[in-house]
């Protein structure tokens, strides 16, 4: 049965739980400042909504969100189709930031999806350019990706924050921060969690109709030598071995795979690493999540 899941605590840049999560292709996109919402069938077909910590009802429904969801029918629409996917949003209410466009207000803005299993139980979140076309087909508001970083820099995560006023009023300032979102990131502990960097002081410009612009960070020492030493061939010759000697591929090979690419990486190319960088130091954690982020984008379909 389909039950209230609690949206995931957005952890701070700094914290030791997002350790990591830079590493990679970052989606960012801009913070908001309302209160969280969530929206789901249950296994009967009824719709239900949750606020941050708690299933809604008519009676207690999160600053009116509960009964504004009911009577959309942009939602019920999307559900009819879609009946095994979770939606996580901010209903955009008065709280802090009291500087959004006057028509913004009293709706709900999608920046999150999860698939729903047959035991009721919620996937990873769904990716950000699969939930979207989705949402759009119904009409259904979402908060959109405002940059696509590569490896992002520090200096390139405050810039985006100078750059959101998503929803903002005209010279009004700009908006609560940004979240950082690596799909492919799973920290230390096996958690998938985003990252969010907050602040007071922006600028303005950016608007959702511009698009995402890809850039990409410089690129570190563990980045370089992924993108050489760890080869598509390498992944190819271990992913095959595997599969041979277990006569077909299960899930639970996953970390096998992960780990031997990474161990033959060290144990092969490790002299010709050190002929071509001698004297630099390199982070083998950092080096050892690459590896792993690489394999999962590019075997991805096994994972």
């Amino acid at each position: 049965m389909s039950q209230f899941e609690k949206y995931m605590h957005v952890e701070k840049l700094e914290s030791e739980e997002t350790e990591g999560i830079l590493l990679g292709t970052c989606y960012i996109f801009p913070k908001i400042d309302g209160t969280n919402a969530s929206v789901w069938l249950d296994s009967t077909g009824k719709l239900c909504a949750g606020s941050r910590k708690r299933e809604l009802t008519l009676d207690s429904d999160n600053a009116g969100f509960f009964n504004d969801i009911c009577t959309d029918l942009r939602i019920s629409k999307f559900f009819n189709e879609y009946p095994n996917i979770r939606l996580y949003g901010e209903w955009l209410v008065p709280h802090t930031l009291k500087t959004y466009r006057s028509e913004v207000w009293r709706k709900f803005y999608v920046f999150d999806a999860t698939y729903i299993n047959a035991t009721g139980e919620d996937k990873k979140y769904i990716p950000y350019d699969q939930y979207t076309p989705i949402l759009e087909k119904f009409g259904i508001d979402y908060i959109p990706v405002q940059t696509i970083i590569n490896n992002p820099s520090l200096d390139q995560l405050y810039h985006e924050i100078d750059k959101n006023t998503f929803l903002i009023g005209d010279g009004k300032g700009v908006g609560e921060g940004i979240v950082i979102k690596n799909y492919n990131f799973v920290n230390k502990y096996g958690r998938q969690t985003w990252a969010k960097i907050v602040t007071t002081e922006f600028k303005e410009k950016h608007r959702r109709e511009m698009g995402p612009n890809i850039l990409n960070g410089e690129k570190t020492l563990e980045i370089k030598i992924v993108e050489e030493f760890c080869t598509e061939a390498m992944i190819d010759k271990v992913c095959a071995k595997i599969i041979n000697d277990e006569n077909g591929w299960q899930g639970n090979f996953v970390p096998r795979l992960l780990n031997t690419v990474y161990h033959d990486l060290i144990t092969e190319e490790m002299w010709n690493i050190l002929k071509k960088y001698k004297g630099l130091i390199i982070n083998f954690k950092t080096l050892q999540m690459l590896v792993f982020n690489k394999i999962k984008t590019y075997k991805g379909t096994l994972f």
